[in-house]
C-alpha cells in the first residue's frame, strides 16, 4: 500500500449507524493515498466493531484510543499520530463531501497550509442547521470576511485540511470542542501562511447524536474572532504567535 499523503482523522462517539458510509464514500471518491485514524474514547464504542470489520484494501485504518477528553481530546490525539504530510479533520456522519478531498488535496499541493471546505461559496449549501447555530454560524462568517479580512468565507467549518507544518509549528491553546480550528485558521492568517478553500455541503445529521454545544463554546470562538480583528485592525504581527517548544518560523512550502 502507497504510503499515505494524507490522514483522515475521525472523532467518534457511538457513531456505528453513520462510518460505514463515510468509510465507503472515501473507498469511492478519494484517489490521494491516505490512511483513517479513528479517534475513540471508550471500547464500548459502538463504532469500533464496524471498523474492525471494514476491509482495508484502499486505505488502512487505524484505532487511535483518546488520550485527552472529550471531542477536542480526540481530535488532538489524532492529529500527535498523524504522520502524512497533509491532515484531514472529517466528520463521521459525513458521507457526502468525500468528492471534494481530493480537490482540496490540489490546493495544499499548491502550497496552502490550510484548505477550507466552504459552505458559503458558490457550490457549497448548508441545509437543515438548527436556526441558532446557523445564525450564530453565517453572521460570524461575515464580519471575519468582511471586516477582519479572514481569506475564506467560512472560519467555522471543521471539516479542512492542516499541513503537517502548521501542526508542528503553531501552539494550540483552545480546551473546548473545535475551537481549535478557527484558532489555527487566525493564527495562520497573522503569520501570512496561505489559505486556500474549495466548495462544501453541510446537512443536518440523520443518526446519532452531535457534540456541537454552541452556548459552552462562544467564549472560547469569541477569544480567537478577536484575535482575528487584532490582526488586522491592531496591526499584530508574526512574532505574537505563540509556537511550539522548539518550534520557528521556517520558510513557508512552495
Amino acid at each position: 500500500m502507497t504510503a499515505p499523503e494524507l490522514d483522515i482523522v475521525i472523532p467518534v462517539y457511538n457513531e456505528g449507524q453513520n462510518i460505514l458510509l463515510a468509510l465507503d464514500s472515501f473507498r469511492h471518491h478519494v484517489k490521494t493515498p491516505c490512511r483513517v485514524l479513528i479517534c475513540y474514547d471508550r471500547e464500548e464504542d459502538n463504532t469500533l466493531p464496524v471498523v474492525r470489520a471494514y476491509p482495508q484494501e484502499k486505505f488502512s485504518i487505524q484505532l487511535v484510543k483518546n488520550r485527552g477528553r472529550g471531542a477536542l481530546g480526540a481530535v488532538l490525539t489524532g492529529f500527535e499520530d498523524s504522520t502524512a504530510p497533509a491532515v484531514l479533520m472529517y466528520p463521521a456522519d459525513d458521507d457526502y463531501n468525500a468528492p471534494q478531498i481530493d480537490p482540496m488535496m490540489v490546493k495544499f499541493r499548491e502550497g496552502c497550509e490550510i484548505v477550507v471546505a466552504s459552505r458559503f461559496i458558490p457550490g457549497g449549501c448548508m441545509k437543515g442547521c438548527p436556526w441558532l447555530k446557523a445564525l450564530l454560524v453565517r453572521s460570524s462568517a461575515f464580519a471575519l470576511y468582511h471586516f477582519a479580512r479572514l481569506p475564506t468565507r467560512d472560519p467555522s467549518n471543521g471539516l479542512r485540511i492542516f499541513s503537517r507544518r502548521l501542526l508542528d509549528t503553531i501552539h494550540i491553546e483552545s480546551t473546548l470542542g473545535f475551537a481549535y480550528s478557527i484558532e489555527l485558521l487566525v493564527k495562520a492568517h497573522r503569520l501570512g501562511w496561505r489559505v486556500g478553500e474549495v466548495p462544501a455541503s453541510w446537512f443536518e445529521r440523520r443518526a446519532g447524536k452531535s457534540r456541537f454545544q454552541v452556548l459552552k463554546w462562544v467564549p472560547q470562538y469569541l477569544k480567537w474572532f478577536g484575535y482575528a480583528f487584532a490582526t488586522t485592525c491592531l496591526f499584530r504581527g508574526p512574532e505574537t504567535v505563540k509556537l511550539k517548544p522548539g518550534a520557528s518560523l521556517a520558510p513557508t512550502r512552495k
